[in-house]
């Protein structure tokens, strides 16, 4: 489950139109949010409020063996509408699980940002400022992130802990997007790191008119979107590369929907490929194969999620008081307007080769958030519950 701030920050990226799902780094999502989702371990309580649509807070403790927390706060200069109470929350937007990709959509305009008052340019560049210290290992994270334009993004990472080389590290990232495809320079002080991504994605550009409709009718109506990345650490001389590619189906398909990826690291010999299927309106499965051209190793390991709806209590009906008075009955609707589902929870389990298994139940209990999940090694008999762990959210 997210935590409030990235909620936060996904906030701030949809009211300022940025889509940060078109990058190569977000190319497996929906296989690690099925897949590679992590287990809590002890108790862990988060206590957090968006005090003003710009300014955030939260504060967490947890123990796990020993008592730790960490204090966060966050400052937008755009302000953020959206709803904060755990109560009211969405879940969909704070539980990672199946990832539906949405159709491209055009980029503003440069001319659109721009705000003029007596002859003078007055507008001005959204910023997020973060900042979090874990407590009691004084370690401090720190992030600023800027929109440069209806297309470009800076985002500046920093960590700051004596245990690290050189004390810390900064992580300078930028982001291009024009939809049709999508680029990122980033450099990094630890080892000096020097990397480039992109991602491109066939079919019709969202910058160009749409001559003709789109043929909804194909047995697989979707995206397929290819891409890489290439790096190297100019201190310790190391490099590395990849390459991907994903097709996924769009919302207007009338299938099933279904993701399936590929990715290849030439260089240590990895091949990785995974499918995703929404099998039904709440149940998504999952698998993974990973094998090793050198070594010839292999890996493979199956999930899925099932999300639990609370059963609807029909409504009694009253009469009106203009009913009552005529003795008669109210008229009844024909095309009344189904009510939304409400979800009660989502139940996410995987389990790989070495029969290692990984659940996790989230979901909402009055106005918390909650996760509660394990981890099993079927393998020792013994001590098969490797963790056990229940993390609580409340936000106001």
């Amino acid at each position: 489950m997210l935590e409030f701030m990235d909620y936060v920050q996904n906030a701030f990226y949809n009211v300022s139109h940025w889509n940060h799902e078109n990058s190569y780094s977000h190319l497996t999502a929906t296989t690690r949010a099925l897949l590679e989702f992590d287990t809590p371990r002890g108790l862990r309580l988060n206590l957090s409020s968006l005090s003003s649509p710009n300014f955030a807070t939260s504060y967490a403790i947890g123990s796990v063996g020993l008592v730790d927390g960490s204090l966060s706060y966050l400052y937008t200069s755009l302000p953020l509408y959206t709803t904060s109470q755990s109560g009211k929350i969405e879940l969909h937007d704070v539980i990672r699980g199946y990832r539906q990709i949405q159709e491209l959509r055009k980029p503003e305009e440069s001319w659109m940002w721009e705000q003029w008052q007596g002859g003078k340019r007055i507008d001005k560049r959204d910023t997020l400022l973060y900042g979090r210290l874990y407590l009691p290992q004084s370690t401090l994270e720190a992030l600023y992130l800027r929109r440069l334009s209806p297309t470009q993004q800076l985002k500046l990472s920093a960590v700051s802990d004596s245990r690290l080389r050189n004390g810390g590290t900064i992580l300078a990232l930028h982001q291009f997007d024009v939809g049709k495809y999508s680029a990122d320079t980033l450099y990094s002080t630890d080892g000096g790191l020097i990397g480039i991504r992109g991602l491109y994605n066939f079919g019709p550009d969202p910058r160009k008119e749409v001559t003709e409709l789109p043929r909804t009718d194909d047995r697989f109506y979707g995206r397929f979107s290819a891409g890489a990345e290439m790096y190297y650490g100019s201190l310790n001389k190391s490099g590395g590369v990849s390459f991907g590619g994903r097709f996924a189906t769009l919302p207007a398909h009338k299938g099933v929907p279904l993701t399936a990826t590929l990715t290849l690291n030439p260089l240590m010999g990895n091949l990785s490929t995974t499918y995703a299927v929404k099998a039904g309106k709440n149940l998504a499965l999952c698998t993974k194969f990973d094998f090793n051209v050198y070594s010839y190793e292999s890996d493979v390991m199956l999930g899925c999620e099932l999300w639990k709806m609370k059963a609807k209590i029909p409504k009694e009906r009253e009469r009106s008081m203009l009913a009552k008075l005529e003795w008669r009955l109210d008229p009844i609707k024909e095309n009344p307007v189904p009510e939304p589902d409400e979800i009660a929870g989502v139940l996410k389990a995987r389990v790989d080769q070495n029969w290692k298994i990984g659940l996790i139940w989230e979901g909402r209990i009055k106005d918390l958030l909650f996760t509660l999940g394990s981890s099993v090694d079927m393998k020792r008999r013994d001590q098969p519950f490797r963790a056990i762990g229940l993390e609580l959210q409340y936000s106001s």
